[in-house]
């Protein structure tokens, strides 16, 4: 699907914010309101638009330790990866998994309440996976940028 100028103007507003109603979108987009809903609901149906989320502020909920973990696998083949990947699913302390090239084939995004608990997470999920060959994690000291959208 390719996208027109007036497509990416009611992307930018609904990554900023997605509750806003067809009215106050289509007055910030300078079109009226049925052509935006019709363009909007378009978004959704072709894949462009996933979903729509809460932020929630980790630290207000005491998971604002955050640690990106590097998983190495001892051998990597496509049964480890599906069963890494099914196993991930089932973690909520993983925020963020991608599949990734270099010296690890892993990266996590783990928000925990603090060290114990990522300990416990090492020790129960990640390092019981036979297949795991390497951990390697590095501890967020602070976060000076955290966007959700995509650049447009």
């Amino acid at each position: 699907m390719t996208l027109d100028e007036t497509d990416i103007r009611i992307l930018r507003e609904l990554q900023l914010n997605s509750r806003l109603s067809n009215k106050e979108l289509s007055a910030r987009i300078h079109l009226s309101t049925t052509p935006t809903f019709e363009r909007h609901r378009r978004l959704e149906r072709s894949g462009i638009i996933q979903g729509y989320t809460t932020i929630i502020n980790a630290e207000q909920i005491n998971r604002g330790f955050t640690v990106f973990c590097l998983v190495g696998f001892k051998q990597i083949n496509q049964t480890y990866a599906d069963r890494f990947r099914n196993e991930v699913q089932l973690w909520p302390e993983v925020n963020e998994c991608y599949n990734i090239s270099g010296d690890s084939d892993f990266l996590m995004k783990v928000c925990v309440r603090g060290m114990a608990e990522y300990q416990e997470f090492l020790l129960n999920k990640v390092g019981v996976l036979d297949y795991v060959g390497t951990i390697k994690s590095i501890f967020v000291m602070g976060t000076f940028k955290h966007e959700f959208g995509v650049i447009l």
